[in-house]
């Protein structure tokens, strides 16, 4: 673990079963979506060290493919991978790429994730964030043994665009698990540290160039988790759940942390004093944020796992029937780039985002 890790962290990272992943990988045909992206990344290599039957990495980012072939070319990776350039949204690329693969393992980690990026721009989160899983899970619940959908802590009581995609995103996954063959799984994350767009790296810009570092607010409060922890995480998650349902996967992260301390510990790991060497400025939260996250709903009956350090939250599952033609609408007024109709679906769907 790195100092700063550790800084933030103020706790040992986890460490998970190694060989329950290594059981669950060995020998599987997997594919990972989303994987060029700083979680898929990890995945990918992880699973690559698992010595797969083979591993599909599929992104809609050709640059990203590119680094993680050449990375993982570089590496001396032993492990037979396939590039597949494509985005979640595109469900005749999809269909085409799990005919030729036929994978048994689905890592769906692809998404729109950036908080105010995403109030601006609501039917692209839409389409990739729920029109992209509804893509996914639906072949892998025809052809996988194993799903895994990567959600977020920003999914329960939603106050901004991403979260309730994501939320909504939750709910297509329960839906479709039910009596399904497919073991299908949900896992929250906390704040990934060091992740595309994360305030660690913002951060150590904003001291590298003599300040001011920008705090929301002295209140604000975040779980983190490491990359490695993040991955491990969805790898465990993929071997925990029975067909039938989808439960949502937690890691114990601790105590949530107060980002005016992230900022203070940054600074002062950078030789500096806060307030004096380096100026903090607060800038007042950004419109979708919350001063706290939060990690499961009231209704959820939260359990231990067989996995130290991971718990399971199990929540009765919407009705694929039911939950159709709001969805329909809502993935129509997305395509359509209506984003007043957007909306309201969206919260029609996620009453807590209406109430924002």
């Amino acid at each position: 673990m790195t100092p700063i890790a550790g800084s933030i962290l103020a706790r040992k990272p986890r460490s998970l079963d190694a060989g329950r992943t290594r059981d669950l990988l060995h020998g599987r045909r997997v594919l990972v979506t989303g994987a060029g992206g700083t979680i898929g990344g990890e995945l990918a290599r992880r699973v690559a060290a698992q010595d797969p039957e083979s591993l599909v990495l599929f992104d809609a980012s050709e640059f990203n493919l590119y680094g993680l072939d050449q990375h993982l070319t570089e590496a001396g990776s032993k492990a037979r991978w396939t590039v597949a350039l494509g985005d979640v949204r595109d469900r005749a690329r999809l269909e085409q790429v799990f005919d030729v693969h036929r994978p048994e393992i689905v890592l769906h980690a692809a998404a729109l994730k950036h908080v105010p990026l995403m109030e601006s721009h609501p039917c692209e989160a839409v389409l990739t964030n729920v029109g992209g899983v509804v893509h996914v899970m639906e072949l892998a619940r025809e052809t996988a043994g194993s799903f895994v959908f990567i959600s977020t802590d920003k999914a329960v009581n939603p106050t901004n665009v991403m979260g309730a995609t994501k939320r909504v995103g939750e709910r297509v996954v329960q839906a479709l698990a039910v009596d399904a063959p497919v073991r299908a799984a949900i896992v929250r994350f906390g704040n990934v540290l060091g992740s595309t767009g994360s305030v660690v790296p913002l951060f150590e810009r904003q001291i590298a160039r003599g300040g001011p570092v920008t705090v929301t607010h002295k209140d604000m409060t975040r779980w983190f988790m490491t990359v490695g922890e993040a991955a491990e995480l969805v790898l465990q998650a993929a071997s925990l759940p029975q067909a039938g349902h989808a439960d949502v996967f937690v890691l114990d992260m601790g105590e949530a942390v107060r980002i005016d301390d992230l900022a203070r510990q940054l600074i002062r790991l950078a030789g500096l004093e806060p307030d004096l060497g380096i100026k903090i400025q607060y800038t007042d939260l950004r419109p979708g944020e919350k001063l706290t996250e939060e990690i499961f709903y009231a209704a959820e009956d939260v359990s231990e796992t067989a996995v130290d350090g991971v718990k399971a939250a199990r929540a009765e599952a919407a009705s694929l029937t039911d939950l159709k033609p709001d969805l329909e609408a809502l993935l129509a007024a997305a395509a359509a780039r209506d984003e007043a109709e957007t909306l309201a679906r969206l919260a029609a769907l996620e009453p807590r985002f209406g109430l924002r």
